[in-house]
C-alpha cells in the first residue's frame, strides 16, 4: 500500500472526521515501515544462513584435509623412524663386529706375548744359572789372582830393596830425580816447540802484515814532513821593536795581557820571539803582531781590537780545519765540538810532528788496512782520526792525552768501541776489536817512519842509555847495544848460562820491562843473540 492509496481512502471516506483520517494515515505509514523492516530482516537472515552454511562446508572440508595431511605426516614420520631405527641397528651391528674383531686380534696378540714371555722366562732362568756358575768361577779366579798379586808385590818389594841398595837411593829420592829430569826435558821440548811455532807464525804474520802495511802506506797520500808551530815574527826593521814595546812598555804589556804569551824582544836582529805553552794562544799572538806591524797603528786599544778579531778568525779557521780533516778522510756525523777539537790539533805538535796531519795519516792508514782485511773501514777511520783528540786539551786539563781523549769521546756520545780504540792505542788497556789494533799499528807507523818525529839530543842519548841499562840488568846478559836510533836493542848472552829455550823467554822479559819503564815513539825490537864458540890452539 502506498501514499496514493492512503490519500484515496481519505478522499473516499465520507463522514469520517479529519482526525480519524490522520490517525489512519499515520498507522498506515507505520505499518508500511514495519512491513519493510520485516522483509529486510528476513532477507538478511536467509543470507546469513546461506553464508553460515557455506562457512560450515568450508570448515568441514578444511578439517577433512587437515585429517588427511595429519595421517600422511604420521605415516611419513613412522616410515622415517623405522628407517632411522634400521640404520642405527646396522651401524650398531657393524661397530659390534669391528670391536669383536679387534678384541679377537688383541686377544691373539696377548696370547702371543704370553708365549713369548714364557719363552723369555725360560731363557732368563737358564742365563741366571749360567751367571751363578760364572760368579763362582770368577770368585775362584779372583782368589787365585789375589794370591798371585801378593806374590808379585812381595817380589816387587824385594826388587825395590835390592835396587835401593845398588843405586844407594830411596824410592822417594828416585821419584824426585826422575820427575826433575822429565820436567827439564819437557820444558826444553816445550820451549823448542813454542819457538818453532812462534817462528812460523811470526814469519807468516810478518809477511802478511808487511804486505798489508806496504799497500796501506803506498796508497796513503799524507804528508811525510814534520811540521812545527812558528814561534818567531820577522820585523821589517829594528825600529819596529821600539814601537812594539811602546812608551814605558805599555804596548808589549797590552800584547802579553791580551794574548797570554810572553813577547821576547832581545838583540836578535829583526825578530820577535813568542814564548808560551799553549799553541793556540801563540798563534793568536803571532797573527795579531803581524797584523799590527802591517797596519802600523800600535797602541793598547788597537791591540785589544786586533787580538779579539784574530781570535774570532782563528776560531773559524779551526772549525774549517776540523771539517777539512773530516772530509779528507771521508767520515761524517762527528759532534761539532769534536770537529773544533780536531781543528785545534793543527797547532799542536808531538816530538816535532804535527798532530793534525798525524791524526789524518793514522785515519787513512787504519782505513786502508781495514779495507785490506775486510773490516769496518769507517769505524777504523773514525777511531784513527780521534785517537789523539786528547792532545787538543792536554795543556788546559790535568791527565794524559789518552784519558782526556777517552773522556771527550764519551762526553760527545761516541761508540764504546771508539773509546776503547782511543784508550788502547798506546797499550794502556786491552783492545776489544781488530780495528783498535789497526789504529795502534797505524799510530806506530805514522810516528816511527823516518823524519816524522824529532827529540832533543839530550833526551835521545838518555833514552838509548836507559835502553841498554834495562837490557844489561838481566842475569846471563854479556853485552847490549842500542842500534837503529833506538828502535832495536841487540842483546848478547853468555851461552854457558842461557840456553836456546831460555833466550826465548829472556827476549819477552826484556820487552815487557822496556814497555813498563821507558817512554819512546813507535816500537823497539829486542834481538837476543846466543852463540857458542869453541877455541883450541894447534901447537
Amino acid at each position: 500500500m502506498n501514499l496514493l492509496g492512503i490519500s484515496s481512502l481519505f478522499l473516499a471516506a465520507d463522514g469520517l472526521s479529519i482526525t480519524f483520517i490522520v490517525l489512519f494515515a499515520v498507522a498506515s505509514v507505520a505499518l508500511a515501515l514495519v512491513t519493510v523492516l520485516y522483509v529486510r530482516h528476513k532477507r538478511n537472515t536467509k543470507k546469513a544462513e546461506l553464508e553460515l552454511g557455506e562457512a560450515s562446508e568450508r570448515a568441514q572440508k578444511m578439517i577433512a584435509e587437515a585429517q588427511a595431511a595429519s595421517k600422511a605426516l604420521k605415516k611419513e614420520a613412522i616410515l622415517e623412524a623405522k628407517e632411522q631405527e634400521l640404520k642405527l641397528r646396522n651401524d650398531f651391528e657393524r661397530e659390534s663386529r669391528e670391536k669383536r674383531a679387534e678384541l679377537a686380534k688383541q686377544e691373539q696378540r696377548l696370547t702371543q706375548r704370553e708365549d713369548n714371555l714364557d719363552k723369555r722366562e725360560d731363557s732368563l732362568g737358564k742365563k741366571s744359572d749360567a751367571l751363578e756358575q760364572q760368579k763362582k768361577d770368577l770368585a775362584n779366579r779372583e782368589q787365585e789372582i789375589k794370591k798371585t798379586q801378593d806374590k808379585i808385590n812381595h817380589q816387587h818389594e824385594l826388587m825395590i830393596q835390592e835396587l835401593e841398595k845398588v843405586a844407594q837411593l830411596t824410592k822417594d829420592e828416585a821419584k824426585t830425580l826422575l820427575a826433575n829430569e822429565i820436567l827439564d826435558e819437557t820444558r826444553h821440548d816445550v820451549a823448542l816447540q813454542v819457538r818453532n811455532i812462534e817462528q812460523t807464525a811470526k814469519e807468516e804474520a810478518s809477511n802478511e802484515a808487511k804486505k798489508i802495511i806496504t799497500l796501506a802506506i803506498q796508497r796513503c797520500a799524507a804528508d811525510h814532513t814534520a811540521e812545527t808551530t812558528v814561534s818567531t815574527v820577522s820585523l821589517p826593521s829594528d825600529d819596529m821593536k821600539a814601537r812594539i814595546i811602546g812608551r814605558e812598555g805599555r804596548n808589549i804589556r797590552a800584547l802579553e795581557n791580551a794574548t797570554g804569551i810572553e813577547f821576547i824582544i832581545d838583540d836578535t836582529p829583526e825578530v820577535v820571539i813568542l814564548s808560551g805553552f799553549d799553541p793556540i794562544r801563540r798563534e793568536v799572538a803571532r797573527l795579531s803582531l803581524e797584523k799590527l806591524i802591517a797596519d802600523g797603528r800600535i797602541h793598547p786599544a788597537r791591540i785589544e781590537e786586533t787580538v779579539e778579531k784574530v781570535r774570532k778568525e782563528l776560531d773559524t779557521e779551526i772549525k774549517q780545519a776540523g771539517e777539512s780533516a773530516m772530509f779528507e778522510v771521508g767520515i761524517f756525523g762527528l759532534h761539532p765540538e769534536l770537529i773544533k777539537l780536531i781543528g785545534r790539533l793543527k797547532y799542536r805538535t808531538s816530538y816535532g810532528q804535527n798532530v793534525y796531519r798525524h791524526s789524518i795519516e793514522v785515519s787513512l792508514l787504519a782505513g786502508l788496512m781495514a779495507q785490506e782485511l775486510g773490516l769496518d773501514v769507517n769505524f777504523a777511520k773514525r777511531a784513527g782520526l780521534l785517537h789523539d783528540i786528547g792532545k787538543a786539551v792536554d795543556h788546559e786539563q790535568e791527565g794524559t792525552h789518552i784519558r782526556l781523549g777517552a773522556d771527550l769521546a764519551k762526553k760527545y756520545k761516541e761508540n764504546a768501541n771508539i773509546v776503547n780504540a782511543i784508550e788502547a792505542h798506546h797499550g794502556d788497556v786491552e783492545p776489544k776489536t781488530v780495528e783498535a789494533v789497526l789504529v795502534a799499528a797505524a799510530d806506530a807507523i805514522s810516528g816511527a817512519r823516518p823524519g816524522a818525529r824529532r827529540e832533543t839530543g839530550t833526551n835521545y842519548v838518555k833514552r838509548l842509555e836507559k835502553l841498554e841499562e834495562i837490557a844489561s840488568g838481566f842475569n846471563g846478559v854479556d853485552k847490549s847495544y842500542a842500534i837503529q836510533a833506538g828502535r832495536e836493542v841487540r842483546v848478547i848472552v853468555k851461552p854457558e848460562q842461557i840456553d836456546d829455550a831460555q833466550a826465548l823467554f829472556l827476549a819477552k822479559d826484556i820487552a815487557k820491562k822496556i814497555e813498563s819503564e821507558l817512554e819512546y815513539p813507535g816500537q823497539i825490537k829486542v834481538n837476543v843473540i846466543r852463540e857458542f864458540r869453541s877455541v883450541e890452539y894447534a901447537k
